[in-house]
């Protein structure tokens, strides 16, 4: 009965103005740098601000995440942020709001949410609701995943993850994948960030909500290379296997002994850094390729304004791609792997190539080299593209009309 009495209290208070208490929970947030940061930070503020452009209306958001701050100063940010709490704090807050939402299918607070009523909405940016290791990558050969949890073909599971985490570690993958699928099929709704994600993921009450993005000044157009003027080529994100980085190592051997001048900038940092530079050595690549590190504020935008042509060479199945959302937004020009949402991103506004295949990328970037006018056209188709779909404001604005459907319903 009480859960009842609280599901009207949020209804009465949505007909008479909009008033949402909201709480919006990510596992892993800043400091820690990726898409996801990115995205949930941009729906924060823009919930926090909501009634600058909406007088009357409000939606008071609380972030919670088990990230610890490690020296970053949380008070910056336009709404309260409470990191690590107990499961005592976790279940008053979850209890006390009118919607819970979910970036990504975290266990616990769903749990908690089915438990007291609150209505939780879940935004997907991977596959753990159809896979253990949430990538849909068999781990063993590195290729796409046909569906194994889903097909009930647990062993592949077991075996998918045995060698990287061990037996016990993948057995509680596994175990964990039911209960996370049972609770996103009763989640009041679920986001998918790309039509493919939608598909892949198969839920109920499923809508396609793409990333948004501040609209930012495009770059300036830089003269086109010619001669001994390299192309400035760069990537940008974590430095990991399902990335597809030494397909880019590859592409970037055809260029060389095809006498393309180029310069090459890995922009991130991850497990797989001391491998790929001493890739490059192999390659004899030193003098053309440069590792940045990890890259935060100006220093990583600086770095990016550097680049002419971002590409995206991943082997796994992207669900979007927030790196190519920024490059595209700023017209720079995005090469990308034909492959999962990543290609839906780019659309006809990129060039694309089949993933794994070096010598197809390589093809790509050499067709920019020798026609120039493709770092103008693409780039502004890329920025008109980018500005239409993936709106912040519009990102924002869908969230907020999923809410009042859902305190509706």
């Amino acid at each position: 009965m009480g859960c009842h009495r609280r599901n009207l209290c949020r209804i009465l208070r949505w007909k008479i103005r909009l008033k949402i208490n909201l709480l919006l929970y990510s596992h892993d947030w800043f400091p820690s740098v990726g898409g996801v940061q990115t995205v949930t930070l941009a729906l924060a503020t823009g919930f926090a601000e909501w009634g600058k452009t909406h007088p009357g209306d409000s939606i008071e958001v609380v972030f919670i995440t088990q990230t610890p701050a490690n020296g970053m100063d949380d008070s910056k940010f336009p709404f309260p942020v409470l990191r690590r709490p107990s499961k005592r704090e976790l279940l008053r807050c979850i209890r006390s709001a009118d919607i819970l939402h979910v970036a990504g299918p975290a266990l616990l607070p769903l749990l908690m949410a089915r438990l007291v009523g609150t209505p939780a909405v879940v935004e997907h940016h991977g596959y753990h609701s159809v896979c253990p290791n949430g990538l849909l990558l068999y781990a063993p050969d590195h290729t796409i995943c046909p569906g194994h949890f889903m097909a009930g073909r647990y062993a592949k599971c077991l075996q998918c993850n045995g060698r990287d985490l061990g037996w016990i570690a993948s057995l509680r993958n596994l175990v964990s994948t039911f209960p996370r699928r049972w609770l996103c099929e009763r989640a009041a709704g679920n986001i998918a960030v790309s039509n493919h994600l939608a598909g892949r993921i198969a839920l109920p009450r499923t809508r396609t909500i793409y990333h948004g993005i501040e609209n930012a000044t495009a770059a300036p157009q830089d003269p086109a290379p010619s001669g001994t003027t390299p192309l400035r080529i760069g990537y940008a994100g974590r430095l990991v296997q399902e990335k597809g980085l030494p397909t880019l190592l590859g592409a970037m051997k055809h260029l060389a002994s095809a006498a393309i001048p180029f310069h090459l900038a890995f922009i991130g940092d991850g497990s797989q850094h001391a491998e790929l530079e001493a890739s490059v050595r192999h390659l004899g690549l030193q003098d053309r390729v440069t590792f940045t590190g990890e890259l935060h504020g100006s220093d990583f935008t600086a770095a990016l304004q550097q680049i002419q042509v971002l590409v995206m060479p991943s082997e796994w199945e992207e669900t979007a791609g927030v790196a190519a959302i920024e490059q595209m937004m700023r017209g720079a020009v995005v090469v990308a792997a034909d492959i999962g949402g990543l290609s839906e991103v780019v659309g006809d506004a990129g060039l694309t190539f089949p993933a794994t295949d070096s010598a197809a990328l390589a093809a790509r970037l050499q067709q920019i080299y020798q026609t120039p006018s493709l770092l103008n056209s693409l780039g502004t188709a890329a920025r008109s593209r980018a500005t239409q779909l993936f709106n912040l404001h519009s990102m924002i604005e869908q969230h907020v009309r999923l809410y009042q459907e859902v305190i509706a319903r």
